[in-house]
């Protein structure tokens, strides 16, 4: 029998920490059999380290949130490894401490599933749930997981911003929205108006964008003041 992928399994054995999934029919089940060569890889990562969370990987934080922010994919030894959204990599690091300065998360980030931090008005997820091979999914991999972007997208309430990471969660976001790429150009720091969304870009905070300088602090947290302007009513429409 096919295992359901919008229903969620419990995390493994020591990952009960990570919290509660959001939105538990619009994330993949553990087993989500819907694209092999992610399954294959996953099941390889499961028998060289028993002791991850090695599955598709929630979303994580507030469940009435006005921004979510929307990765590529879980890291090999981040997300995939903790079970929580940027935790466990560099790119987590630099976003976790972004989302703080402009109060879009309060505790202490130390990089672990329980470290008890918490998002204040935001959400994270990824285009992928799942771990992929040298972290590039395939075209056919995104399509198929845009299901629960979109998903994830429609079970937020109050959803007012999204701000995507990398030219793939933006492609991917207007997708799932239903709207046509020419008309919305990848750029960073970019502002796209679609409906009643706002949707801003960022070059993704991976560490190889940051050692090359194509991504500085500074340019990242530019995108996030003016989400945080906007969401306080600063910014014009």
């Amino acid at each position: 029998m096919v295992a359901d992928p919008s229903v969620e399994s419990p995390l493994p054995a020591g990952h009960e920490t990570a919290g509660s999934p959001l939105f538990a029919r619009h994330n993949p089940g553990r087993d989500c059999p819907l694209c092999p060569r992610l399954v294959a890889f996953r099941h390889e990562a499961r028998v060289r380290e028993p002791g991850w969370h090695n599955a598709p990987v929630p979303s994580f934080g507030d469940d009435q949130a006005r921004l979510l922010v929307v990765g590529l994919a879980p890291g090999l030894k981040g997300a995939n490894r903790t079970g929580r959204p940027f935790t466990g990599d560099h790119a987590g690091e630099l976003l976790y401490a972004t989302l703080g300065r402009f109060g879009f998360a309060e505790g202490q980030f130390e990089a672990r599933p329980d470290d008890g931090l918490r998002l204040v008005d935001a959400c994270l997820t990824n285009a992928v749930r799942c771990v992929p091979p040298q972290n590039k999914p395939t075209g056919g991999e995104i399509a198929t997981c845009r299901n629960f972007l979109a998903g994830t997208i429609a079970a937020l309430p109050r959803l007012t911003v999204i701000a995507a990471l990398g030219r793939i969660a933006h492609e991917s976001t207007l997708r799932a929205l239903g709207e046509k790429l020419d008309r919305h150009r990848f750029a960073h720091a970019a502002r796209h108006r679609i409906g009643t969304l706002s949707l801003y870009d960022s070059y993704h905070c991976s560490r190889y964008n940051t050692n090359t300088g194509r991504l500085t602090e500074a340019m990242f947290q530019t995108v996030f003041a003016a989400v945080r302007a906007e969401l306080d009513g600063v910014a014009s429409g």
